[in-house]
């Protein structure tokens, strides 16, 4: 068990549910973030977490979840886990609108919610304890692809946030870790990007074998936070075996080359 507690933004399904359940398992004190008030009233009966409904496109949100955080017991794990891409279009046929929404949740989303609880991050973290800091970002954000123009500016954005944080933080003990996931088949997040379109969503994953679920992504982050405090992994890839590169993945059986 530990005193710890962790909050994690995107709760509400995907990798943030399935890491919101496993630091539960572990023992954390967990509040979990999200937009969507019905799914995290299940995860909070499904895992025991204590939840929070916010928007973290609204300040107004984010400060009220500020405020709940520094009323109940603090935080000294931040989990920023809330993103999303929308769209699949080239640069010059994508909307506008697609790119302010990823830009406001990937990117201002977690500058927002950083600004309102590191000052609470730093009274929570006893002396001698280090706080962590784990932004989940994309191999979008390392590698860019055709049709991913809005998404990849995003997380290269966003992961030039985190890069520069830790620079920022240098001399105290807060570690800025970044997660970058490669293709992970969860239940929303290429069904979101293609408006709703199943058939389409579902024709990400035909015949890739293995894709990662959200609970790979869970394990490492959970890991990275659990390695010694002195330890810091500045960032973090994982991909499936049958991934490549985002652009490059195999369909059907892996074989060796004889």
């Amino acid at each position: 068990m530990t005193s710890q507690r962790v909050v994690v933004t995107g709760a509400s399904s995907g990798i943030g549910a399935a890491t919101v359940a496993l630091f539960r398992e572990k023992g954390y004190e967990v509040l979990g973030v999200a937009r969507r008030a019905d799914k995290l009233t299940e995860l909070a009966k499904r895992t025991g977490a204590d939840v929070f409904a916010a928007d973290l496109t609204s300040e107004d949100d984010v400060a009220a979840l500020a405020e709940y955080v520094r009323s109940n017991g603090g935080v000294q794990i931040l989990i920023n886990n809330a993103g999303g891409a929308f769209g699949l279009a080239s640069v010059e046929e994508s909307s506008v609108e697609d790119w302010q929404k990823m830009f406001d949740i990937n990117v201002l989303g977690t500058k927002r919610v950083i600004s309102a609880l590191l000052p609470n991050m730093r009274r929570s973290t006893a002396a001698g304890e280090t706080a962590s800091i784990v932004g989940v970002t994309s191999i979008a954000g390392h590698t860019a692809y055709e049709g991913g123009g809005g998404y990849n500016a995003a997380k290269f954005a966003e992961r030039a946030l985190l890069d520069v944080l830790r620079l920022e933080l240098s001399g105290e003990p807060i570690r800025v870790i970044e997660i970058a996931p490669g293709m992970v088949h969860t239940e929303e997040f290429s069904l979101v990007r293609f408006g709703g379109d199943q058939a389409r969503a579902d024709a990400v994953y035909a015949e890739v074998p293995n894709p990662l679920s959200a609970e790979d992504i869970a394990e490492a982050i959970v890991h990275a936070v659990e390695l010694p405090g002195h330890v810091n992994i500045d960032h973090l890839t994982v991909k499936p075996v049958a991934q490549a590169a985002p652009h490059k993945v195999a369909k059907g059986e892996l074989k060796m080359k004889r």
